[in-house]
């Protein structure tokens, strides 16, 4: 590795932001300006979402420790105190430089140690994965080409700041399976677990600013939790034994910080401008347990064990919105708030401001990517029901609603698609997925027109109103003979309910 290549995450422009207006800045700073100018900050402008979703864990991370709210000694209503001060004052410029500049080294991307990265990669593993494998999107190896020609004997080396924000994807939604072989002492292995947030889908309150947003974004710490346990990696002496059983996060920081599986090294060029080749391996040979992660919708599978919702590009945001302002939201595998959101309504003088930023990544458990996802709501939780509990139901209810009329529909259309066929079985057809698209986008539409007015009283009418259009509308395409004409009059009291049985 080129010894005199450096740079420095603290300073360095790696970070898009945009400005709030009145305010002027460039458009891409290092972390010591984000922290340090949050107030003036109307939000980051980085992707791909799931690369956000990482760094935001990141700057809640560092935005706890520097403004002391790490740590809640003295009870949760003394900590709430701390969190509104500093949303008046902003965060302290002197305590930021107290904190980074010891750290120097550590948020170093090629430095000695190099940032959440293993130096020891370089003699551990018999040669580097290559540039495309780094990069999400990218092919690698055998792989076919989809979205760009890509070699690897001729690769396009990434920008320093496009391989950090790869680097905190592959610690966080890395894929498990095969992975290039890494030997320490007696134990060599090319297999490793996936990442601690691999195909889900996280929640983050968003202000009308950036310090709004990582404060809001704080959860609070016990009582017992202490600074000097709760260590993020850059904190650490040196890397922890890949073969040692691996830590648990004990505290608010280190869970932001750690579970993660993979090991990764950078190999920038001579300036250090870019980065010429990567080391992707395992990084402990036990799988860590995975956190109870304060960002994500946990529902309860049939067998009672809690996983997180999935992320799923085709499904729209308002449909999780109930379960993000109920604390006891019904439906399938009953979804549990995300911990995050207990603690927002205490920020009153920014509720009204305060919206939820959905990030994710559609993945299978395994290897296969499927598509980003990123979606944000209006500002909403001011409605959660701690505050509004009648408010909150009823937008619970609202959007029940919108999801029967959406199943209704779609098994309608696939009863029709099946009769007419002569099909044996009812299943995904041509109908069911024009269907889906046309009734999900204007439901959702109905959903936040609804929403706005704050009208809920007879909701339900104009989602089955909408799925009836979209019935006519997939249909219409059907031949104009009896046993067509039968099978789609007889579909469409699917959408009432079905045909009443004696």
């Amino acid at each position: 590795m080129p010894r005199g290549a450096r740079y420095p995450l603290t300073t360095k422009p790696w970070l898009g932001v945009r400005w709030k207006p009145g305010h002027q800045g460039p458009p891409a700073v290092g972390l010591r300006d984000v922290l340090v100018h949050a107030q003036d900050i109307a939000a980051l402008t980085v992707s791909p979402p799931p690369a956000l979703s990482a760094l935001y864990r990141i700057l809640y991370a560092l935005t706890a420790r520097v403004t002391g709210l790490d740590e809640a000694r003295k009870g949760r209503e003394d900590w709430l105190d701390r969190r509104a001060d500093v949303l008046h004052t902003g965060i302290d410029a002197q305590r930021v430089d107290d904190y980074l500049e010891p750290l120097s080294e550590s948020f170093d991307l090629f430095g000695p140690r190099p940032f959440l990265q293993d130096p020891r990669l370089a003699e551990q593993c018999p040669k580097p994965a290559g540039v495309n494998k780094l990069l999400f999107g990218r092919s690698a190896g055998n792989n076919h080409s989809w979205f760009g020609h890509h070699r690897d004997a001729a690769p396009h080396l990434p920008q320093a700041p496009e391989a950090a924000l790869h680097l905190l994807m592959w610690l966080y939604y890395g894929p498990s399976g095969r992975c290039g072989t890494r030997n320490v002492e007696k134990a060599s292995a090319a297999d490793v677990s996936a990442g601690p947030l691999r195909s889900s889908l996280s929640y983050h309150p968003e202000g009308s600013t950036l310090l709004e947003s990582l404060l809001a974004g704080l959860v609070p710490p016990e009582t017992t939790d202490r600074a000097e346990t709760d260590l993020c990696p850059w904190e650490r002496p040196g890397p922890l034994d890949p073969l040692s059983a691996p830590e648990t996060g004990k505290g608010p920081c280190s869970r932001l910080t750690s579970g993660w599986q993979h090991a990764v090294l950078l190999v920038p060029d001579e300036d250090g401008r870019t980065v010429k080749d990567a080391y992707v391996t395992w990084a402990h040979r036990q799988k860590l347990p995975r956190t109870d992660d304060a960002y994500l919708i946990w529902q309860t599978s049939q067998q009672g064990n809690p996983y997180p919702r999935y992320a799923d590009s085709g499904r729209a945001l308002w449909r999780d919105l109930d379960a993000l302002l109920l604390k006891n939201a019904t439906g399938a595998g009953r979804p549990r708030r995300p911990t995050v959101l207990a603690s927002t309504a205490e920020l009153e003088e920014v509720l009204d401001n305060l919206a939820v930023r959905a990030l994710g990544f559609e993945q299978d458990g395994k290897t296969k990517d499927v598509q980003y996802v990123s979606a944000t709501t209006p500002p909403v939780l001011a409605n959660i029901d701690d505050n509004e509990p009648e408010l909150a139901h009823s937008i619970g209810a609202l959007r029940v609603a919108g999801e029967r009329y959406g199943g209704r529909l779609a098994w309608a259309v696939k009863k029709a698609w099946a009769d007419i066929t002569e099909s044996n079985k009812v299943g995904e057809c041509a109908w069911s997925d024009q269907a889906a698209a046309l009734y999900w986008p204007a439901a959702e539409a109905l959903f936040w027109t609804r929403l706005q007015a704050r009208d809920f009283e007879g909701g339900w009418r104009d989602f089955r109103r909408s799925a009836l259009d979209t019935f006519e509308r997939v249909t219409d395409s059907a031949p104009p003979t009896p046993r067509a004409v039968r099978a789609v009059e007889e579909a469409r009291l699917e959408i009432f309910g079905g045909r009443r049985r004696r």
